[in-house]
């Protein structure tokens, strides 16, 4: 694999970024436990706290397959300035984020901070090259309700599409 391929989404597109990730969310006890590490690590504040900014406190970013940890930094960087850009008009209880990024960071906000916590389960994809603003990140979010009486949301389903990046010899 090219290193220009490497980068972005082929990093994340894998099932053992995928399980790694999903393994800290999912089910409800692993989520209890990590809501409990980032309220012990001194690190995050998970009332505040922006997609990209505990996922490192949860897992070590030199312990992700390969070699995703390496490029976080820069990847979620740039998956936040592009969605920074993308105007929201979805609201998150009753409230319209302004952006994609404002919608993704309350929205993991809303798991973190809810007692008991929401489970999230991650995707990642990349764009097909001929999808329209296949340059750019894009974000699925999906909400999963119980059946109880209020109906409460149960699972969050998250899924940051990469940009195509076309491979070079």
């Amino acid at each position: 694999m090219s290193q220009a391929r490497i980068l972005g989404g082929a990093f994340y597109n894998n099932p053992e970024f995928k399980a790694l990730m999903n393994s800290l969310y999912y089910p409800l006890e692993n989520m209890k436990s990590s809501v409990a590490k980032l309220k012990a690590s001194g690190q995050i504040d998970i009332e505040t706290m922006e997609y990209g900014q505990y996922q490192p406190i949860l897992a070590p970013r030199d312990r992700w397959p390969h070699g995703g940890g390496n490029a976080w930094l820069r990847e979620m960087g740039r998956a936040r300035v592009e969605l920074s850009a993308q105007p929201n008009d979805v609201a998150l209880d009753g409230v319209v984020p302004l952006t994609k990024c404002g919608l993704l960071d309350a929205s993991l906000r809303k798991c973190f901070n809810s007692d008991p916590p929401i489970c999230i389960k991650i995707d990642v994809m990349e764009h097909k090259q001929e999808d329209p603003k296949s340059d750019t990140h894009a974000v699925q979010l999906v909400w999963e309700y119980g059946n109880g009486q209020d109906k409460a949301p149960t699972l969050f389903k998250f899924t940051m599409i990469c940009p195509f990046r076309p491979e070079r010899a």
